[in-house]
Parts: structure tokens; C-alpha cells; sequence
């Protein structure tokens, strides 16, 4: 069987069948063209032991597109091995003879440091969109319900109006791989939202949308805007030696449920995670608890 073929039938698969974005499939494309070009592979039955080997020892030493003079992130060459574990994964259902998808063993990598801030810089940022103007309404609305709800930023701008019912404390959202979770609204993000909703005069059904023109209907806001938008109000509160994007307010979101006594389990699910295994990147930022609990039960019965 052609493999250009069956590629593209299992991005059609992907795509349709487990509903990933259109940016996921993307990169499936891309990394797997990147393995297939470089190995020469015509047939699935070419995907061997051996080209896997070869195709590592040469996707290590790539130069790094960001970083002059280093090699490509451990991080970044498992995402190529990962697509073509899924893409074996595919031929092996399909019962295509090729390598067996278990022999793929992903690259050891240094462990995940968070971006985060304070609460007190948090607050500070809040503090930042103060104002009566829409702009300031609704910037105020956004932040305080990336923060009560752990949101992505892609969720947030996906937000029509009638997605959220004021008069509950919940609403669905759909987030990755078309999967549906319960999120919970806090009551001053209820009030901000009621108050930026008040404001608006337009026709548009989404909930956040670009302040419009006179006369020309708004549009929605973009995962990049947003990411503006929050930079812009980071650096008016004066952080600027740190990186704040919605994903930093998001886990800011994890972080505060854990420190005031949330179970692993369900941060996992308020934050919409396949595998618990993501979620617990969050868990170190609770180790100054397990320094209190050292200072407060250790030693006690010691004597000089």
C-alpha cells in the first residue's frame, strides 16, 4: 500500500473520527512527511527497527530553530515520535503489516518548570482594567473567568452568549478532541460578565468579540488577541519579568485549587486532562505545605 496514501487517510481518520483540531492534524502531517522524506519510506512494511533508529539519531541533531547553536528540544523530536506512534497505532487496527507502535520509546525530558505568578500579582493585574469603558468591562470579565474556570484560551474565544446562564454556578464547555466537562463560575465573574453583557449593544452571539467599529457588526476575539490582551494588562501592573498568557492564568487556576486542599483527581478533571500524569506538573507548587508539615511534626521529641 502506497504511504502517501494511507498518511492521508489516517489524517482524514484523525480528523473526522476522533475529531482533532485542524491544528493537531496539521502538525501530524507535518511530522510524519518530515519521517517519511527523510527515510525514503514507500510502503508501511519500510517503517523498520532500523529506519526508527536512523531517523532519531538524524532528528537529534537538528538544529534548533529558535535557540542558535543547539539542537532540537527532547520535547520537540517526541512529538515527531509520538505522530508516528499514533500513525503505526493506526496501521496496526487496519491490520497493514509495519513496526509495531510499542516500539517506539519517547526521549527522556528534563521535567516541566511552570510559568506562573503570584496571587498578589494576579490581583494586580485584575486591578489593571479598572474603568467604565467597554474595553475595560470586558477585559475585567475575561480575566476573572479564565481565572474561575481554568478555561484554555481556545474554549474562551469559542463562547457564545447563550453559553452561560447567569443564574447557575456551571456551564458545559467543549474542549479537546470534541470532549465535554462541567466548569464552575464564581460569583464575581458572574457580576463582571453581567455587567460587560449590560454594556454591549451589538448583534454578535459571541461572548468576547473585538471592540467594533460604529456601524460594522464586532467580531469574535482570537486566541492571539487574548494573548495580547493579557500581556498588555501584565505589563500595566507592572510585571514584565515574567511571561503571563491566558495558559499562565490557567494554571494559576490549578495552582490555587491545590494549595487550598483540591484533590489531584479533580483538578484533572476541572481542567479537562485526558491523563492524570498532565496534571500533576502542578503538583511541586505545593511543596512549601510539605515544608510546613516538616517544621511542625519532625524533631519534636530530639534532644541536645
Amino acid at each position: 500500500m502506497d504511504i502517501q496514501t494511507i498518511k492521508r487517510e489516517f489524517l482524514e481518520y484523525q480528523e473526522i473520527e476522533k475529531g482533532r483540531s485542524l491544528k493537531t492534524v496539521e502538525n501530524y502531517d507535518r511530522y510524519l512527511t518530515r519521517f517519511i522524506k527523510q527515510m525514503a519510506i514507500k510502503t508501511p512494511a519500510d517503517i523498520t527497527d532500523d529506519s526508527l533508529r536512523t531517523f532519531r539519531v538524524w532528528l537529534n541533531r537538528q538544529a534548533s530553530p529558535t535557540a542558535r547553536g543547539a539542537t532540537l528540544k527532547k520535547n520537540t523530536q517526541n512529538y515527531h515520535l509520538i505522530a508516528l506512534r499514533m500513525f503505526l497505532k493506526y496501521l496496526a487496527r487496519r491490520g497493514v503489516t509495519s513496526l509495531a507502535p510499542e516500539r517506539i520509546e519517547l526521549a527522556k525530558t528534563p521535567g516541566r518548570e511552570l510559568d506562573l505568578i503570584t496571587s498578589a500579582e494576579l490581583e494586580r493585574i485584575f486591578k489593571a482594567t479598572e474603568g467604565s469603558s467597554l474595553k475595560s468591562l470586558r477585559d475585567r470579565a475575561m480575566l476573572e473567568l479564565l481565572f474561575s474556570t481554568g478555561l484554555r484560551v481556545s474554549e474562551l474565544c469559542n463562547l457564545d452568549q447563550d453559553s452561560i446562564d447567569l443564574t447557575r454556578d456551571e456551564f458545559s464547555v467543549r474542549g479537546k478532541g470534541e470532549k465535554v466537562r462541567l466548569v464552575f463560575i464564581s460569583d464575581l465573574a458572574k457580576e463582571k460578565l453581567q455587567t460587560y453583557l449590560d454594556k454591549r449593544d451589538d448583534m454578535s452571539e459571541a461572548l468576547f468579540v473585538h471592540l467594533a467599529k460604529p456601524k460594522t457588526e464586532p467580531e469574535r476575539l482570537t486566541p492571539r488577541s487574548v494573548e495580547r490582551i493579557v500581556k498588555a494588562y501584565a505589563i500595566k501592573a507592572g510585571i514584565s519579568n515574567k511571561k503571563v498568557t491566558p495558559h499562565v492564568i490557567r494554571h494559576s487556576f490549578a495552582t490555587d485549587l491545590l494549595q487550598n486542599g483540591a484533590d489531584i483527581r479533580s483538578v484533572q478533571v476541572m481542567l479537562g486532562h485526558a491523563n492524570v500524569a498532565t496534571t500533576q506538573i502542578y503538583t511541586h507548587v505545593t511543596d512549601r505545605q510539605l515544608k510546613d508539615i516538616h517544621s511542625k511534626f519532625h524533631g519534636k521529641n530530639r534532644k541536645e
